[in-house]
């Protein structure tokens, strides 16, 4: 059985050391990282820890933080966003807007998807953040909350500041906390065009609509970076994650990302047989016990680790995931409003009642809201004294039910956050009176 499953894994890794190695794979401005997203196997990486500057794909930051002002009300999607002097005189790309006019916040979306306008995107860090500087501090330490471990913002844009870095891998952590977050906001990221006073403005990423599956997210480029591009692509189970950071042109960076999809989605089809041939194993013993065992016989192989895919001389190392989900299930995670709180562990911290509270998401019905509350309740022992609420408010005429744990001190409102935020459950700290 072992046997197979080390075929196997060398068949998968054959995969994709069989694409031609780029001319631009060896420039000192190139990474890529690819993973896949459900299960979190990496795919291919090269130089994906290596510092960069992100360009435009900033505006996945400043996008997340307006999708997050929208969640929690701070803002409607037909809301006006006011353009200053400073968002007008922004260098291009941009709508051209002239100071003191407005575009609604879902126009301002659109804006920076499709056309990436650096106009727009001063113009919102300006509205979030009472200043592109201060919104610059936000969106750092909203990253870090998020596992961006290794960014710096410091503006909404994207425009040249040698302080504003990133990584490939940080990058791939946005794309995916995008997705996972704001699901309701992601189908923007898969729009080929915008119109917008009389002027339609293709979307920048040449691969939506042209290549299977994918469905965004964000193209960039400054003369430092060399040209970026993010792409997410789901096909049957699997959703990619897909960056190339320095690419030489726009054509040999989306042509090079292509590629890495195609080859990626032909190794997860292959990595079926192996998940099969480990289910066969005889006889049968416990999934987690048998991923073990199976990891320890991989790591004895004494494979590489992962290179530019043509250019190694053994196939890239994977992750093997082998049980299937649903024997991977745990009955302890049981809805934990079924649970009565006195039946929870002795151990967890009692906390003193407080007026803060969290919010852990916003849904279209409070039966969403409180299935959300139960979900997460377990997470954190800081919410052992928690009141869980569904809690109604109208935003641009939309009628959402936040999930909320009320009741809270400010300390433990913002532990119980960096508990959930450890297990990647989005949470809010909320202030008194919000």
């Amino acid at each position: 059985m072992i046997q197979h499953a080390r075929v196997l894994i060398l068949s998968v890794g054959l995969a994709l050391s069989g694409l031609s190695t780029p001319a631009h794979a060896n420039n000192s401005r190139y990474a890529a990282f690819v993973v896949e997203e459900n299960s979190g196997v990496v795919l291919h990486s090269r130089r994906s820890e290596a510092e960069r500057y992100p360009a435009s794909l900033t505006k996945m930051m400043t996008l997340y933080m307006l999708f997050e002002a929208l969640e929690m009300g701070e803002i409607g999607l037909n809301d006006p966003i006011r353009i200053s002097a400073n968002a007008a005189n922004a260098s291009p790309s941009r709508l051209g807007l002239s100071a003191g006019s407005t575009i609604s916040a879902e126009n301002a979306i659109r804006a920076l998807v499709v056309k990436s306008a650096n106009d727009v995107a001063v113009a919102v860090g300006e509205r979030l953040g009472g200043g592109e500087s201060r919104f610059g501090e936000l969106m750092t330490a909203r990253a870090a909350g998020i596992g961006l471990t290794n960014t710096t913002f410091r503006n909404a844009s994207g425009l040249p500041n040698s302080r504003q870095t990133t990584t490939a891998r940080d990058m791939a952590r946005l794309a995916i906390a995008l997705h996972r977050d704001f699901p309701q906001y992601f189908d923007y990221f898969n729009e080929e065009s915008f119109r917008y006073n009389g002027r339609t403005y293709r979307n920048h990423n040449s691969l939506v609509g042209r290549v299977r599956g994918v469905d965004g997210l964000k193209t960039g480029y400054i003369r430092a970076s060399g040209f970026n591009v993010v792409v997410s692509a789901e096909r049957d189970d699997h959703r990619l994650i897909t960056v190339i950071m320095g690419g030489p042109s726009a054509a040999a960076r989306d042509a090079h990302a292509e590629e890495l999809i195609e080859a990626a989605f032909a190794t997860l089809e292959q990595r079926q047989d192996t998940r099969l041939f480990a289910a066969l194993s005889s006889p049968r013993i416990n999934p987690v016990r048998q991923q073990d065992l199976i990891a320890l016989d991989v790591a004895a192989l004494h494979l590489s680790e992962p290179v530019e895919m043509g250019s190694a001389d053994q196939p890239p190392a994977l992750q093997i995931v082998l049980a299937d989900e649903d024997e991977m299930r745990v009955d302890t995670l049981a809805p934990v409003r079924d649970r009565p709180a006195a039946a929870r562990s002795g151990s967890e911290p009692i906390q003193s009642q407080g007026s803060w509270a969290i919010q852990v998401g916003a849904y279209n019905t409070a039966d969403a809201a409180h299935d959300r509350l139960a979900e997460v309740a377990i997470y954190s022992g800081a919410l052992g004294s928690a009141q869980p609420a569904a809690r109604a408010v109208t935003i641009s005429g939309d009628r959402l039910w936040r999930a909320r744990f009320e009741n809270l001190t400010e300390d433990s409102a913002r532990l119980a956050c960096r508990d959930l935020s450890a297990r990647s459950h989005p949470c809010f700290a909320v202030a008194p009176g919000r």
